[in-house]
């Protein structure tokens, strides 16, 4: 891990194996990463690694009346620091109060019940799970995708690698000379042109062997 960042290591991490799905009133799947796994990621790869859960007059959290409960903590990895906010939340992620309150849907009115403070802890680790997102840890669940970044690429470059060995080993049994040449001379190797080149090959190689017949 020497020659990547910190952000490189863990934005490349898949905690997939980690995370549960819970919906929402409007029928969206929201996928949530367990704090702990997070945070047991993190700590075997950085050991030196820590949070601070931010007090207010000695309470882990502020609380206004209009909006709700908010809390914050800050993580500090390889002596950098990041800071993070997240209110305090029911299962249906609507912000929880002092007092129970009702809201409408297209499935009839919800209650969203008054903030405990097992409501708080639980709102505290989410937070801390999102302040890790923003050094790179499961970062692409937040951004809606399925696999981190790097797996992403690595697969588009274990696709191209294939769709290039295929097309030079029919390039070959073509009779071609100049694989790279006749690449560059069709526009390049994509996967939109990818389909073409191989048909373009695939009758070359009859037409050769048509021709070897007679």
């Amino acid at each position: 891990m020497a020659d990547k960042t910190v952000f490189d290591v863990l934005n490349g991490t898949n905690v997939n194996e980690h995370t549960e799905k819970v919906e929402n009133d409007y029928g969206k799947e929201l996928t949530y990463l367990s704090w702990c796994w997070a945070w047991a990621e993190v700590k075997k790869r950085y050991p030196d690694a820590n949070y601070e859960i931010e007090k207010f007059d000695g309470l882990p959290y502020v609380y206004d009346e209009k909006t709700g409960y908010m809390v914050y903590t800050k993580v500090t990895i390889e002596g950098v620091t990041h800071e993070m906010w997240l209110p305090v939340m029911d299962s249906k992620n609507k912000a929880m109060k002092s007092s129970p309150y009702t809201y409408t849907t297209k499935k009839g009115e919800k209650t969203v019940e008054a903030a405990t403070m097992f409501d708080v802890n639980k709102a505290i680790m989410r937070c801390l799970t999102k302040n890790l997102a923003m050094f790179g840890l499961g970062l692409y669940i937040y951004a809606g995708e399925d696999i981190p970044q790097a797996e992403k690429d690595e697969a588009k470059e274990n696709i191209f690698k294939a769709m290039t060995e295929e097309l030079k080993e029919l390039y070959k049994e073509a009779g071609g000379a100049d694989f790279d040449k006749w690449v560059e001379k069709v526009g390049g190797l994509t996967t939109e042109n990818y389909p073409k080149m191989k048909t373009t090959l695939k009758k070359q190689i009859s037409d050769k062997a048509e021709k070897e017949k007679k």
